[in-house]
């Protein structure tokens, strides 16, 4: 294949999988942060709280290790496309089928099944941009993975829309997005056999993968925290604060991020030390929860957010992509991929602990301290990065 044929194969794989990335992210932003309550609160009552967090607990483990599990699969058999495939009927058929459900319970078992089903698509499908992106172009991948969240906002937007859809036509409506935006990836991408590629580095390929996990588990528990008490922290600078505005911020936060990030990742590409912008980004989400730590009313903490929020999203999303940099074994890839992505699900288990712990007796002011911390510590680490596995090239 001539250079410019594959430069379009990659161009075509790059939006293709971008579009089934925001795919997962549609599947289960609206089910569990906006229809699972719903229907946990209709059958549990007064006893919703404590129910949906066991939900959330066991979701968040069988998460986990699908993606560990599938990932690893996928690596043994060398193919992608089936796993995402199979990952993708199975889990929208178990979508559709939640209101067969009588009892939370029996909504428990459903979410473990559905977890573990949505991680048969997204493990493999990761794995599949590691086999096919080149190693200069990590940085466009990341930045386009931007869209993932902003879709996912979208969706719970659309899927909420009034008179649009009823209680569990609004689960059909989820899984027709998602089949939407999976299934070209699936059907017109024409290689997905693993590759390979030795990736060349000037330190341990350990080092740097521990480094990178470390930096990305760092800025997501802040994120994470931002994510569940914003709303909380802007009532308690103005009781009056309507949640309405709370989401639009976080819409607008997402989508204006998405720009950002591509701008930013293709000079990631062009750079000897593409983990240089990771750092930068970790640097002003320290900045910005320093702001919040600041501020004193309503518009100040607002503005601090849209810069702690920015400079986040576009973090995790090309962190998404150098990861692919420093990958430890070419044939593990699903595997390791898999391990990744406990820094998503380890942060629910650590940032609830500091809230109960600090925020009750000094406050959001305190807590946003110690995040600020944890940001500025990530972005030391990635500093500490000389270079990454890539030489600098021109982009595409």
């Amino acid at each position: 294949m001539n250079q410019v044929a594959a430069r379009d194969q990659t161009s075509r794989f790059l939006w293709l999988f971008a579009l089934a990335w925001a795919g997962g992210a549609i599947a289960y932003v609206p089910l569990l942060t906006i229809l699972l309550p719903l229907r946990i609160v209709a059958m549990s009552g007064d006893d919703s709280v404590r129910v949906l967090g066991i939900i959330t607990f066991f979701g968040a483990i069988a998460a986990s290790s699908g993606s560990i599990l599938f990932g690893w699969l996928s690596d043994l058999t060398g193919r992608r496309r089936p796993w995402i495939l199979a990952g993708l009927v199975l889990s929208q058929t178990i979508l559709v089928s939640i209101p067969l459900a009588t009892s939370p319970w029996a909504i428990l078992g459903l979410i473990i099944c559905w977890q573990l089903a949505l991680n048969m698509l997204l493990g493999p499908l990761g794995a599949w941009a590691a086999d096919q992106v080149p190693r200069n172009r990590t940085g466009i991948l990341g930045g386009l993975m931007a869209l993932s969240p902003a879709l996912g906002a979208l969706s719970g937007v659309i899927v909420t829309f009034p008179k649009l859809a009823g209680p569990d036509a609004r689960l059909w409506l989820v899984a027709a997005m998602v089949t939407a935006c999976v299934l070209p990836a699936v059907l017109f991408v024409r290689n997905d056999s693993r590759t390979d590629e030795p990736f060349p580095v000037e330190q341990s390929r350990r080092s740097f993968a521990v480094t990178m996990w470390l930096a990305r588990l760092l800025v997501q528990i802040a994120e994470a925290a931002l994510f569940a008490y914003l709303l909380l922290y802007f009532r308690s600078l103005d009781p009056l604060v309507e949640d309405s505005r709370v989401a639009r911020l976080f819409s607008a936060v997402l989508a204006a991020a998405v720009p950002v990030a591509i701008f930013v990742g293709r000079i990631a590409d062009r750079s000897a030390r593409p983990a240089r912008p990771l750092a930068i980004c970790a640097l002003c989400s320290g900045a910005g929860l320093l702001g919040l730590v600041m501020a004193s009313n309503i518009e100040q903490a607002t503005l601090a957010y849209v810069w702690f929020g920015l400079a986040t999203t576009v973090f995790l999303s090309l962190h998404s992509g150098q990861t692919l940099l420093v990958l430890p074994s070419p044939q593990h890839r699903g595997r390791d991929l898999g391990l990744f992505n406990l820094t998503n699900t380890v942060p629910s288990l650590i940032m609830p602990w500091l809230t109960v712990i600090l925020v009750p007796t000094r406050g959001f002011p305190a807590l946003f301290a110690i995040l600020a911390v944890l940001a500025f510590a990530s972005s030391a680490m990635l500093f500490r990065i000389q270079r990454l596995a890539v030489s600098p090239a021109k982009a595409d």
